[in-house]
């Protein structure tokens, strides 16, 4: 067993069970012996976020429709981590198909954040966050469409990592959006996170989008050493930040880390790109939605309702097995995609997702990695949160979906707390630099004193 603060299986199911009236942060615990396998996971209680396919074991989704979907399958990630010698405990609540930053729309109801019940996890990824910062398990697998794995893990005070596109295989994933679906993790500190991806990262033939690339012994490899290192703080995001207290946190750890020998400069993209991140980021992931899940129709899998005929039986299944705020995103998705507006949206946003990822990478042509805060905020109250995001909001809330675009990889870590809540910082890297990306956060965990830390201390 390496990774570390590490609880066994059978305790890690004692605190699930604790918790799980107060966090409702589980779909389904995962019943099976213990894995006899050694490995660099020997031991280590698993949570799954219930996308992630597992041969037996019930997987929805948090969807309705998905109910009662039993893989006949292992997603490549679920063998690698029996391999490893991993122990799975549960799979977690999420936003229906992954669709939301709340992870109120889950067909289980809403997920609490185990700091302040009456709040957020965030989301999609929010039953694997809580679990984390709950202390019932080191290590949780999520899934990163749009900033699904970093923003829960700000809001939960935990470490969040979304590698480069490609890195991990995504087969046996229930899609979202295939151009910005990644798989990611949530740990309690950067060396357990680094171990993490040694097990879970490398080809797949089985997803023919995962990377040849090779994989390090990332944990080994751990270097906190910032000689000769330059970050380059997000000055574009960070000027919308309005909370006083965040930003000095966050300017003190700019300064610790210029103390540890890191170069700071201020790095910028044109404000009119910002603003565009989200729009573009609807269009593309709901239209690519919309597509990915045109099979949820009651015929092939899933459960059905009665109709009068096979139209009917398609209409009424997708109209009660799923949430309104899904239906909505499929109904924008399927909009984009009538060949009549394909180029005046669909297409048009993938170009302008083109010139958007162009001048991110200018942004790192002067620097080693890329620094701000994860969110401009701490959890919102889950009676003033909406799952509606499809009006006007704040690219310092959209940001972290510049790493969906470009496919660069991404980690969120712990700041400190405002008003008793987690704040948190996101570090950005060039592709496949996760090693660097991992350095990096050593020394900004070391600056913080925020390792291993969850609500157990």
């Amino acid at each position: 067993m390496e990774i570390s603060n590490c609880v066994n299986k059978n305790v890690a199911i004692e605190k699930i069970n604790a918790v799980q009236p107060k966090l409702n942060a589980v779909v389904t615990m995962v019943d099976e012996a213990n894995n006899i396998k050694k490995g660099k996971l020997s031991g280590v209680p698993v949570a799954l976020k219930d996308n992630i396919s597992t041969c037996g074991i019930r997987t929805t989704a948090s969807s309705r429709i998905l109910d009662n979907y039993v893989p006949v399958y292992d997603a490549t990630i679920v063998k690698k981590l029996r391999e490893a010698g991993a122990d799975f405990v549960c799979k977690a609540s999420m936003d229906e198909l992954g669709m939301g930053g709340t992870n109120k729309n889950a067909y289980t109801g809403a997920v609490h954040n185990p700091y302040d019940l009456n709040r957020i996890p965030g989301g999609s990824s929010g039953g694997c966050a809580a679990l984390v910062a709950a202390g019932c398990v080191p290590l949780a697998i999520g899934t990163d469409t749009g900033d699904s794995i970093r923003k829960p893990a700000a809001y939960c005070g935990v470490v969040g990592v979304k590698p480069t596109y490609g890195r991990i295989s995504r087969y046996g994933i229930i899609p979202y959006a295939s151009s910005l679906d990644h798989v990611g993790y949530f740990t309690t500190n950067v060396k357990d996170a680094a171990l993490a991806l040694e097990v879970l990262a490398g080809r797949d033939d089985h997803d023919m989008t995962s990377s040849y690339e090779a994989v390090k012994e990332y944990s080994k490899l751990l270097n906190g050493d910032l000689t000769n290192k330059t970050i380059g703080v997000f000055k574009t995001v960070m000027d919308e930040v309005k909370n006083e207290e965040l930003k000095a946190q966050f300017n003190t750890l700019v300064s610790k880390l210029e103390e540890k020998g890191a170069k700071i400069v201020e790095v910028e993209m044109p404000k009119e790109y910002m603003e565009l991140i989200a729009p573009v980021y609807k269009t593309i992931a709901n239209a690519e939605a919309t597509a990915n899940h045109s099979n949820l129709d009651g015929i092939r899998f899933g459960m059905r309702e009665e109709g009068q005929n096979l139209e009917e039986v398609m209409t009424n299944t997708r109209t009660k097995g799923f949430s309104s705020y899904v239906r909505a995103r499929f109904v924008i998705g399927s909009y984009s995609l009538f060949e009549e507006n394909q180029d005046r949206l669909f297409r048009k946003a993938q170009k302008i997702r083109r010139l958007i990822v162009q001048a991110y990478a200018k942004m790192f042509e002067e620097c080693d990695a890329v620094l701000s805060v994860a969110a401009p905020t701490i959890a919102p109250l889950i009676n003033e949160s909406t799952n509606v995001r499809f009006g006007v909001s704040s690219f310092a809330e959209e940001h972290m979906q510049l790493q969906n675009f470009s496919g660069y990889p991404s980690i969120t870590l712990p700041l400190g707390k405002v008003d008793s809540m987690p704040v948190a910082v996101n570090l950005t890297c060039k592709p496949f630099e996760e090693q660097k990306m991992f350095d990096v956060s050593s020394a900004i965990e070391e600056c913080t004193g925020l390792k291993g830390q969850c609500l157990e201390g």
